[in-house]
């Protein structure tokens, strides 16, 4: 399976220290191992995946879509305001 990532996931990505770093890469590489693990959402979101992690006691969520081959990684951060942040971003890709 290929795996993409847009750009606000890989800029939260690069900021933080290289211990969470590597966190980020299991929970990418649970996801890449089995796609349906994240909750499917509805509405806005339909089509798109969230998975929930966390990291010194603080709740992490990485939003994704399933295509045919393909897992895209769209945003991951705190759960504070991510959902409003994530259909921000889509709405302004389009």
């Amino acid at each position: 399976m290929k795996i993409f990532y847009k750009l606000p996931f890989k800029k939260f990505v690069k900021k933080q220290i290289r211990p969470f770093q590597l966190i980020i890469e299991d929970e990418v590489e649970k996801i890449a191992i089995n796609p349906d693990i994240g909750k499917l959402k509805k509405d806005d979101l339909a089509g798109f995946r969230v998975q929930k992690f966390s990291y010194r006691s603080q709740k992490f969520l990485i939003a994704y879509h399933l295509r045919e081959n393909e897992i895209v990684f769209f945003k991951i951060g705190p759960h504070e305001n991510f959902y409003h942040e994530l259909k921000k971003y889509l709405r302004e890709v389009e």
